[in-house]
């Protein structure tokens, strides 16, 4: 097991956990931690969009990848936008965006030279 978490990028690595986590923090943030309706909402359904990603950033599906990076910035926007909240709101809002954002770092700096690659091996194949 460690080989095969060994042989991955660490970005790729960084990206599948901030997925993971914003996963969790989704889940914990409507349903126990601050819920916008005393035992939970329906807003915890935001979430689920998650769980579709995480094991195509595990196995390193670029496609994934690609769609992944455009879907996070949904939960980076969510935690701007709730970040002019008090109490735990406030708090939860700033971890939201900062895995958030350290999540879509990762997914870009992964798919840049794969982009490249691909870019390079277009024009050659065209030239």
């Amino acid at each position: 097991m460690l080989k095969s978490w060994l042989s991955k990028n660490p970005y790729q690595l960084i990206a599948a956990a901030a997925f993971v986590d914003l996963f969790i923090l989704c889940i914990a943030w409507e349903w126990f931690i601050s819920p916008l309706r005393p035992g939970g909402s329906w807003l915890i359904l935001k979430a689920i969009p998650l769980l579709f990603a995480i094991p195509g950033l595990w196995k390193g599906n670029v496609y994934t990848m690609q769609w992944a990076s455009m879907l996070i910035l949904l939960y980076i926007t969510e935690g701007l936008v709730r970040i002019l909240e008090t109490g735990a709101n406030f708090w939860m809002a700033i971890l939201e965006t900062t895995i958030g954002t350290a999540g879509f770092i990762c997914l870009l700096i992964y798919l840049k030279p794969i982009k490249a690659r691909a870019k390079a091996a277009k024009k050659s194949g065209l030239g």
